[in-house]
């Protein structure tokens, strides 16, 4: 068992500290933005820096990623809650409590049962999507903040976007000025000084802009009063129809938290070389959601920005999210009265430039060039998100992807392998469909498994090539097995089929090269009677060929 703070020693403590304050300073402003996305307090988002991220620091095999409500997550919490209770409402923070709960549940199942496959199938077009479609509907809630615009935060996208239109006539000039302030502030602060955390910069100074220029009276919006004291631990109290309602939306939540932190979690392990397990970084997202919902917070994912921060900081280990934890208690103790003024334009703007990239403009552009269908997955799941809503988002994606898995395994490689029936050459060349490997013998090889998506299709592939190389001319098939790992009744069907066909045509059938796992379906399906199994294709052809001209039985080589 890995120990907690794994990698921490005396040589980069000071290095790990420095990190851990630079995590503060991005993850304050960011998580107050993120709880205003979710339709919940401020307190909702700094109470994930603390109980939630100590635990999960403890648990994780990880020693970089750092867990916390993202910008994808909160918006999934309001599109999924908002149909059930007014945002802002009590009963709405509730239900952002529950959720968080059966999330923690999930991941713990998929711990347990190691399900964490399950989340590969939301690949990377369907991530692109999906996450792009949040992230443009949020991005409208902020540029309606960053313009002193009011818009329906609980409408749908095409809503907000009217309500955004409409509101023009009533922008206010110093909400736009504070905006544009901050966005260049921001953008140019990534291009020349990105170790400076200009997110606290721009807090910092708009706040005592907003406060020595009394632009609060002006129409500027502020923060306002936010409680002080540490999270209190609590349970949410609701029926148990509405618990079964928010388990659709937590599934889709669960399910894009495992495909982003175990990828994330994977890549700076190897990149940086220190273990990883999969179940473990489960637990650890199980108990950190636990957590939040115990103590007044919303879903914990991972943050991919913030991890990437702390790598280029330096950081090696967990103790920045420790340092984050400390340090965002104590402001909650001794400084929430600094927060009561932070403009909400500025905040609008941090939180739109920090989404930026999750809007996959770059990702869809390298999709379009490289791969059109894979393209038009990423582009409907998008469209579905943003216009219907996330849980159909979710859905259509699931669907996509096994259409995707369909459509791939449905056109399976089938070579015919080439040969003048010389020993001394290769059997393993492809050659174009129709050419006899050896006289009267043919060897025919399927590159995937055999099942109900590509049964018919390597049936009709074998039937294609027995016709093009001229009538009488095979005698013999000898079907490669090395790269068919499973068969399926479906395709077992197929193939019987096909032997029916062999048979009227006076062709005989004997395999080769079979997987023993392989070797066992074939026998337990029926298909081998009384085919021979070969160990290699080159004893198929030696043995085959001299009795070319009429269907032979040779014995079994190996198998």
């Amino acid at each position: 068992m890995q120990r907690p703070l794994a990698g921490l020693t005396t040589r980069n403590l000071v290095t790990e500290l420095t990190a851990g304050v630079t995590l503060l300073a991005i993850a304050i402003p960011l998580n107050i933005g993120y709880a205003q996305i979710a339709g919940l307090p401020a307190t909702a988002g700094l109470y994930a820096l603390i109980v939630p991220t100590i635990v999960y620091a403890l648990v994780v095999s990880s020693r970089q990623l750092v867990a916390s409500p993202d910008a994808a997550a909160a918006a999934l919490v309001a599109s999924s809650i908002g149909g059930l209770a007014t945002a802002g409402s009590a009963s709405y923070a509730t239900l952002a409590l529950a959720q968080a709960i059966i999330c923690g549940g999930m991941f713990a199942l998929l711990a347990i049962f190691k399900l964490g496959f399950l989340a590969n199938f939301l690949s990377k077009p369907i991530l692109i999507g999906f996450v792009g479609g949040l992230a443009l509907d949020i991005m409208v809630s902020q540029i309606a903040k960053m313009l002193g615009v009011k818009i329906d935060s609980g409408a749908d996208f095409l809503g907000k976007v009217g309500d955004l239109v409409s509101g023009f006539t009533g922008l206010n000039g110093w909400s736009v000025l504070i905006s544009a302030a901050s966005v260049a502030v921001l953008l140019l602060g990534r291009v020349f000084l990105r170790a400076v955390p200009w997110a606290l910069v721009v807090l910092v100074l708009t706040t005592v802009i907003v406060v020595i220029a009394g632009l609060d009276s002006q129409g500027v919006s502020v923060l306002g009063e936010v409680p002080a004291g540490p999270p209190a631990l609590t349970w949410p109290v609701i029926d148990w129809s509405l618990w079964l309602a928010l388990v659709p939306s937590a599934i889709a939540l669960t399910l894009v938290t495992t495909a982003e932190g175990l990828l994330v979690s994977r890549s700076y392990s190897e990149k940086h070389r220190y273990p990883f397990h999969a179940n473990r970084d489960l637990w650890a997202f199980s108990v950190a959601n636990v957590a939040a919902g115990a103590q007044g917070s919303f879903t914990v994912g991972s943050s991919t920005s913030r991890t990437a921060a702390m790598d280029q900081a330096g950081s090696r280990t967990q103790l920045p999210a420790l340092v984050l934890a400390v340090g965002t208690l104590l402001l909650l103790l001794f400084g929430t009265a600094l927060l009561a003024d932070i403009p909400s334009p500025a905040i609008g703007a941090i939180v739109g430039v920090a989404i930026i990239p999750l809007l996959g403009i770059r990702d869809f552009i390298g999709l379009w060039r490289s791969d059109r269908f894979e393209f038009l997955i990423g582009a409907t799941c998008f469209l579905v998100t943003l216009l219907i809503g996330s849980i159909p988002g979710i859905f259509v994606a699931f669907v996509l992807a096994l259409i995707n898995i369909a459509k791939r395994a449905s056109n399976p490689a089938i070579d015919v392998l080439e040969s003048s029936g010389d020993p001394g050459e290769s059997l393993l060349e492809d050659a174009p469909a129709g050419t006899v490997t050896a006289p009267g013998v043919i060897v025919i090889r399927l590159a995937a498994p055999l099942f109900f998506a590509n049964g018919s299709v390597f049936a009709t592939a074998v039937k294609d090539a027995i016709r093009s190389a001229g009538e009488g001319t095979v005698h013999h098939l000898v079907v490669d097995m090395e790269a068919v790992t499973d068969v399926d009744v479906t395709g077992a069907e197929s193939f019987a089929s096909l032997k029916e066909w062999l048979a009227d045509q006076s062709v005989s059938l004997a395999f080769s090269r079979v997987r023993p796992n392989t070797l066992h379906r074939l026998t337990k399906l029926g298909l081998l009677a009384s085919e021979p199994v070969y160990a290699t294709n080159r004893a198929a052809i030696t043995q085959l060929a001299p009795t070319a001209g009429a269907p032979s039985s040779p014995e079994r080589e190996g198998q």
